[in-house]
């Protein structure tokens, strides 16, 4: 069996090089001459599976180790009688700490606490859903806009679903997480445009972490030229790989397509695409991949008596993960380039992107800390030890 494959897909020789040959090549330019041949394409959100990649090829399996899988023309692998999979929420944990690290470091930036403010997001699928959890686990008033989602099925929940021009009324952070759609009834492409972001209310943060198109982005661009009351995070952007750096100028945090990326993320993501191969061929999935997870670099951290909220969770936080490394590189390694050394530049940020782990790595021990502390890591997922 001739498995073609995105070379980013970690632990890939591992769960499939025993299933037959394995050729890993970028993402990017995986063509139609190599998948020709091929048995199974296996990939991840930059390679366009349509028909100009597909068409005249040996293909029986397509599976990508994203959740996201509008980068594949679905209808045309079904017409062609190739079977699709693939990896539902398996960065939803990543994306939503990546929320948060932002918040994190803007709370302190800015002097703002989050529990004073009111987080909308629009999108409540698997990352806008976790984060939801979240928000009320912390205790901070949230809403959400999402017209998938009948407000009538979920009736404690109903007073707590606007439509998006009220959400935006009244909610003072916004988070996206949408599919990127153009059709139905319900398109999410430049889904905030200009008449929505000159809705929002003086001092709101905006936080893109879905696909890059939802934000009509040379609207953002001019509204942010004429309103200093903004603070704007994107980790997604129109055109990508060219990220516009007059754009990346005028906003808080730029990242480069890198809010899914913890590696327990991509790893979740590789197993659900092995044990569909797997099942798709009835063979058994003997790759067990807790036995091949690296392990975390920092284990755990201690907290005492006296240690303040802020100060406990910034620092647990910031030690997993901190994200302004991924803006100042990004910065450093596209400000100032030409357009197809921005491309080249963006894309290998995402192709070296350095290691990184989710909060329920870490193992906090906390001594005789005050039980809102413990409530806060607890709601943000990390590995709990009280120590009263």
């Amino acid at each position: 069996m001739k498995i073609i494959a995105d070379e980013n897909i970690p632990l890939l020789m591992e769960c499939f090089g025993g299933l037959g040959e394995v050729i890993a090549l970028p993402g990017r330019t995986i063509s139609n001459e190599d998948v020709k041949d091929a048995d199974v394409l296996l990939v991840r959100s930059v390679t366009k599976v349509n028909r100009e990649l597909v068409e005249g090829s040996s293909l029986k399996f397509v599976a990508t180790a994203t959740a996201g899988f509008d980068h594949v023309d679905k209808d045309y692998l079904t017409s062609q009688g190739i079977a699709f999979s693939h990896a539902p929420g398996c960065n939803a944990t990543a994306v939503t700490e990546y929320v948060l690290a932002a918040l994190d470091i803007l709370s302190e930036q800015t002097g703002f606490e989050l529990k004073q403010r009111t987080v909308g997001i629009i999108g409540k699928g698997q990352v806008g859903g976790r984060l939801y959890r979240v928000m009320e686990k912390l205790g901070i008033p949230v809403y959400a806009s999402d017209p998938f989602i009948e407000a009538q099925n979920h009736p404690d929940d109903h007073d707590r679903y606007l439509p998006l021009p009220d959400l935006i009324q009244q909610c003072d952070v916004i988070c996206l997480h949408t599919p990127l759609t153009k059709d139905g009834q319900h398109p999410s492409f430049h889904l905030m445009g200009e008449e929505q972001l000159q809705a929002m209310k003086p001092g709101t943060i905006l936080i893109n972490g879905g696909r890059g198109p939802v934000i009509d982005n040379e609207a953002l661009k001019h509204t942010l030229k004429h309103r200093n009351d903004l603070t704007v995070v994107l980790d997604v952007w129109e055109h990508e790989p060219d990220a516009d750096p007059e754009l990346m100028s005028l906003v808080a945090i730029a990242t480069p397509h890198i809010a899914g990326y913890s590696l327990d993320g991509k790893i979740r993501g590789t197993g659900m695409i092995y044990k569909a191969f797997c099942k798709q061929f009835g063979l058994p999935a003997r790759v067990r991949l807790p036995a091949i997870t690296p392990l975390p670099v920092l284990k755990e951290m201690r907290f005492n008596e006296g240690i303040g909220f802020s100060d406990t969770c910034s620092k647990a936080i910031r030690s997993v993960y901190d994200i302004r490394r991924d803006d100042a590189f990004m910065r450093s390694a596209l400000m100032g380039k030409q357009e197809a050394d921005r491309k080249v530049a963006f894309d290998q940020l995402r192709k070296e992107y350095p290691q990184r782990r989710e909060f329920n790595t870490l193992r906090v021990h906390l001594k005789d800390c005050d039980s809102s502390v413990e409530a806060v890591f607890q709601a943000l997922n990390f590995r709990m030890v009280d120590e009263h």
